[in-house]
């Protein structure tokens, strides 16, 4: 069996991606499942945090969102029969591949796959449905009547925030980063969700939430990224599109709580005054950290099934490619670490 990983000779370098061909499974512990995977997503590699949790290796498995049927079990297993459908995210330190036809996965990161959905849509879903179950749900709480801003409402991470925001009955305002993203959130159903073209540069987003809001703001905001510094600062031109964090803060209502995914992002005291003054809170989104510590796992199981189950509550499903086969893995997972795939990249086996 050939499996995918990746490989970075040194710090700073670019990752490289490679085929090793694997023996034979070890045998089933006590524990484990043993999968054989029907789809896997393809998600970049965030190598500054396997380094800062000192996991880094010398070759990386790539490919983490698994959807499979459960070929054997160990002995102590009690949550998984053979032939179960089931979904999972691999751990951080896991050995094994999601690019590979058999693995074996420990039975505390699997859930069952919810029927009707298919394989590649539970694998390329999974992710990112974690994540915004993880901000809507447990970061704030989201509830019927309030107001929510989801920036680049058009990614598959975007997109999942947006339905789950308004099957929770809050009112939806959302950015497009270009005339196709704006066309794509006014398609979705059910309607409902304010669309803001930021692609031209001429849109004050503050001013837009400020008005949308009749003043009073807005009571979440899940960013994508923001700008740290001025325009003439930050030279990447993708960069341009996102709010300046003074943006966010100037828009947030009062007792508001902004979500961000910004690793780096750094409060002046004046934004701090402002967001203390409004009674606000920020929350960084790092889903790692249901793998990262195990004394959760009951709650994590229990977002995971809940993600899965909330598809197919969804009218539109999410931005994802067309699924790929495995010979075309190495060259997508290049195009997914230089951050260039715009849906998500499923391999299908």
């Amino acid at each position: 069996m050939k499996a995918l990983y990746g490989q970075q000779n040194s710090p700073g370098e670019e990752m490289t991606f490679v085929f090793q061909e694997r023996e034979n499974l070890p045998p089933t512990r006590d524990h484990d499942v043993k999968v054989q995977v029907r789809a896997c997503a393809l998600s970049w590699v965030d190598t500054k945090l396997l380094s800062e949790i000192n996991l880094k290796k010398e070759l990386v498995p790539v490919g983490r969102e698994i959807s499979g049927v459960v070929l054997e079990v160990g002995s102590k297993v009690t949550f998984f029969q053979p032939d179960d459908e089931v979904v999972g995210i691999l751990p951080l330190d896991s050995e094994e591949s999601g690019v590979c036809e058999v693995i074996l996965v420990h039975e505390h990161y699997l859930v069952h796959k919810p029927p009707k959905v298919c394989w590649a849509e539970a694998a390329g879903t999974l992710r990112d449905g974690l994540r915004a179950y993880t901000a809507l749900h447990y970061l704030c709480h989201v509830c019927p009547g309030r107001s929510v801003l989801v920036l680049d409402g058009a990614s598959p991470f975007g997109t999942i925030a947006i339905q789950l925001a308004q099957h929770r009955g809050a009112k939806v305002i959302s950015t497009a980063h270009s005339l196709e993203d704006k066309q794509y959130l006014e398609r979705l159903r059910p309607a409902g969700a304010r669309v803001i073209d930021v692609s031209q540069g001429k849109v004050d987003v503050a001013e837009s939430c400020l008005e949308e809001t009749g003043g009073l703001g807005v009571d979440i905001v899940l960013d994508a990224g923001v700008r740290l510094y001025s325009a003439e600062d930050e030279a990447a031109s993708k960069s341009q599109l996102l709010p300046h964090k003074h943006d966010i803060i100037t828009l947030l209502g009062l007792g508001g709580c902004w979500i961000t995914t910004e690793k780096n992002l750094q409060l002046d005291p004046p934004d701090s005054r402002s967001l203390f003054l409004k009674g606000a809170t920020v929350s960084f989104l790092n889903h790692e950290i249901w793998n990262l510590a195990n004394v959760q796992q009951g709650k994590y199981l229990d977002i995971l099934w809940c993600s899965c189950a909330h598809f197919l509550l969804l009218p539109c499903r999410p931005q994802l490619d067309e699924p790929i086969p495995l010979y075309e893995a190495k060259v997508s997972m290049e195009i997914v670490q230089k951050n260039q795939a715009r849906k998500r990249q499923v391999i299908q086996f």
